[in-house]
């Protein structure tokens, strides 16, 4: 299994740590990244008194897509710096519409990767365009952090496992950045529910016989959520990669996120590999 094809979602503004992470990533593999740069069109409110002036509207319409434009041009110059076959593009995109145009972009790629909401810095529609990637792309996602990360070869790998489609998912995505690790560590957070053999055991040996080295890890019955408990292991032992499935369903077409996978990914200070 080979990373060859690379699609990271271009910040607006700010380091582009995600952006670096997947030029990092691509130069390591030898994939080729694509960065696609989003101009956030104005919202015409339907109750409006008046019609919104024309002049307005053009105004706000240029300047997002300016906007977009500069981003893309920061993104094109890393990838020049890096030395790395790349692709630009750029899409407009309704603030708070559909975003299946992303997605048809997103889709015929290896990984996706997005920077993590900034708080200090918020851009439109981030979280939701996060969780559209998650549930509606039917990729990989790699979540980077706002702060950025230090290296995008990851040495010191933990896989949250509970032997959901989920978390294997996301080990299957994960196999090509496994291959770089130096240690990986399959964590267990076992709340004491039945079941027999050692928890982790399977996911282990399998990871083992595509010649890697797993050690498990079990945390029984944590007294934190655990959200706070995988947070607090990756501190505790300085890993650079989560990977971890995503949780949640889509009822009345709304998301809703599990409370550990929305959790971590507010207060996740490394990148984190999801699939759904």
């Amino acid at each position: 299994m080979a990373l060859k094809d690379i699609f990271t979602i271009v910040d607006m503004s700010g380091a582009q740590p995600a952006a670096k992470y997947a030029l990092d990533l691509a130069s390591a593999n030898d994939a080729h990244v694509t960065g696609l740069a989003l101009a956030f069109e104005p919202v015409v409110p339907a109750f409006a008194a008046a019609p919104m002036p024309v002049d307005y509207l053009q105004a706000a319409h240029e300047q997002a897509v300016a906007a977009a434009k500069d981003a893309q041009s920061q993104f094109e110059e890393l990838a020049r710096l890096a030395g790395v076959k790349s692709e630009s593009r750029l899409a407009e995109v309704l603030t708070g519409g559909p975003l299946e145009g992303v997605m048809q972009h997103c889709r015929t790629t290896d990984m996706v990767v997005i920077g993590q909401t900034n708080p200090d810095s918020p851009e439109p529609m981030r979280e939701l365009l996060i969780e559209t990637l998650l549930f509606e792309s039917g990729v990989p996602v790699l979540l980077v952090p706002y702060i950025g990360a230090k290296e995008s070869t990851a040495k010191n790998v933990v896989i949250g496992w509970d032997g959901s489609s989920t978390a294997t998912r996301a080990v299957h995505a994960s196999l090509p950045l496994l291959q770089k690790a130096d240690k990986i560590t399959v964590l267990v957070i076992d709340k004491g529910a039945a079941g027999g053999g050692q928890p982790g055991a399977d996911i282990a040996t399998y990871l083992a016989r595509h010649d890697l080295n797993v050690t498990i890890d079990v945390i029984t019955n944590p007294q934190i959520s655990v959200a706070d408990t995988v947070l607090n292991y990756v501190a505790d032992h300085t890993n650079d990669l989560v990977v971890m499935g995503g949780y949640g369903h889509s009822r009345m077409r709304e998301f809703l996120f599990g409370g550990a996978t929305r959790e971590i990914l507010a207060s996740m200070t490394v990148p984190v590999l999801m699939a759904h």
